[in-house]
C-alpha cells in the first residue's frame, strides 16, 4: 500500500542537520505513526512521503524555510525577572506566552540576576535539516482514527472523549 492523505504511516526517522548532527531519532524508542495529511509532519516531509510503501527508505532535506522556518529576532525577548515572582525559572523551560499574534510557546534562553530572556521561534527554526526515514507501515486509517485526527494503539480508547 502507498503513503497517500488518509493512510496510517508507521515510520522510523533521524533528523540531522548540516553538519550531520543528529538531533533527534526514534531508532532507539518507538517508531512514530500518524495520519497522512493530518499535519503532524512539516508540509514538506509530509509531501516527501507520497508514494513509499513499508521497507521504502528515503533521505530528505529540506531548507530551513521548508523545514521550521526562518529564525527572527524579534521573537526573542527580555523581561524583568519580577514578571516571573515565585517561580524557579531555568534556561530550557517553556511557557505559553500571549502575544500580539496570540498564544506561542517560548523558551527561556537565558536568566540573569534581573532579567529573563525568552524565544518564541522554534528551536529548529533556521536550520537546513534531513530527515532519513524508513517506513515500516502503510495501513487504512479507521473511521474513528480519521474522526478523531489521529491513531489510536490496537485495541486502546485513546484516552479523551469526542462528542
Amino acid at each position: 500500500m502507498k503513503i497517500e492523505n488518509e493512510k496510517v504511516v508507521t515510520m522510523h526517522f533521524t533528523v540531522m542537520d548540516k553538519e550531520k548532527t543528529v538531533i533527534d531519532s526514534t531508532y532507539d524508542a518507538e517508531p512514530l505513526a500518524f495520519i497522512q495529511g493530518s499535519g503532524l509532519l512539516v508540509r514538506a516531509l509530509e509531501e516527501a512521503l507520497f508514494g513509499l510503501t513499508a521497507n521504502d527508505k528515503k533521505s530528505v532535506s529540506l531548507t530551513a524555510d521548508q523545514a521550521y522556518g526562518e529564525r527572527f529576532e524579534q521573537l526573542i525577548q527580555s523581561m524583568p525577572k519580577t514578571m516571573f515572582e515565585g517561580m524557579d525559572v531555568n534556561v530550557g523551560m517553556q511557557f505559553r506566552a500571549t502575544t500580539d499574534d496570540g498564544e506561542q510557546t517560548v523558551i527561556v534562553v537565558d536568566v540573569s540576576d534581573d532579567k529573563i530572556v525568552v524565544d518564541g521561534n522554534h528551536p529548529l527554526a533556521g536550520i537546513d535539516l534531513t530527515f532519513d526515514v524508513e517506513v515500516l507501515e502503510v495501513r487504512e486509517a479507521t473511521e474513528d482514527e480519521l474522526s478523531h485526527g489521529h491513531i489510536h494503539a490496537e485495541g486502546e480508547s485513546c484516552g479523551h472523549s469526542h462528542h
